[in-house]
């Protein structure tokens, strides 16, 4: 009788997406180590973020397409600026050429989570273009007193609209592209990891959102200058945050 033989070694579990729960004051600690992987190595940090920064604007230019195909793109660049911070977390050199790994590998995968974040935020985005059309039209049509009223009820209710719309949307997408590049998981089992793990810790990560907005407001500001300094920073406390929550089981 044959027998079926067990390979040797055992192949190791497939990584099922579970999470820990952490203080709320965990996203300042996040943002420390980001800074702290920036400022171990500005060169490479800033020469990243500057070709980053570069393409993403020359793709945006084109209309619709543009902003379509860089919204696209946008997991397969984080994987790359994750790929900078375990590097470097590792003691290595990291390289601006490895913003590009993400393309190299798991690429179909971190496609398909930029499909699915697209297909959220347009989708969102069309719906509030319903709702400020409606608005606008209904005022023409009411007069000028009260048709200013109505179309600005209408912008108001779309843009809140879009900004509660768009936190599940942002929860499922947050972790996916380190769940997809480092732990090979499918796009949608790695997008409802996310949002779970944005819900388990909902307070550090609503900090660390305001935050992110109160920054990003000043990096704006010097003609947009400082995000070549925030995206690095960012770049490491999202991987932190990963590291925390994922890997911290």
């Amino acid at each position: 009788m044959n027998e079926e033989i067990t390979p040797f070694p055992l192949a190791p579990a497939p990584f099922s997406g579970e999470c820990r729960e952490v203080d709320a004051g965990a996203c300042f600690d996040w943002l420390q180590q980001g800074w702290a992987l920036f400022v171990a190595n500005p060169g490479a940090w800033i020469g990243s973020s500057v070709l980053l920064m570069v393409i993403l604007i020359a793709i945006s230019i084109v209309p619709i397409f543009g902003q379509v195909g860089a919204n696209l793109l946008l997991p397969l660049f984080g994987a790359g600026l994750l790929q900078l911070c375990r590097v470097q977390s590792a003691g290595g050199q990291p390289e601006i050429a490895d913003i590009f790994i993400g393309f190299r590998k798991n690429a179909g995968p971190l496609v398909m989570v930029g499909v699915i974040y697209v297909a959220g935020v347009f989708g969102i985005a069309f719906l509030a273009f319903l709702l400020i059309s409606g608005g606008v039209f209904g005022g023409v049509i009411t007069g000028k007193v009260a048709g200013v009223g109505i179309a600005l009820g209408g912008v108001m209710l779309a843009t809140l609209l879009v900004m509660i719309l768009s936190v599940p949307v942002i929860m499922a997408t947050w972790f996916a592209p380190a769940l997809v590049f480092f732990h090979h998981m499918k796009p949608v089992d790695a997008m409802r990891a996310s949002f779970a793990a944005g819900l388990k810790n909902w307070l550090p990560m609503s900090i660390f959102g305001i935050l992110l907005m109160i920054m990003a407001f000043f990096a704006m500001l010097p003609l947009g200058l400082g995000f070549l300094l925030l995206l690095p920073v960012f770049s490491g406390a999202v991987y932190a945050s990963y590291r925390d929550i994922f890997e911290g089981v």
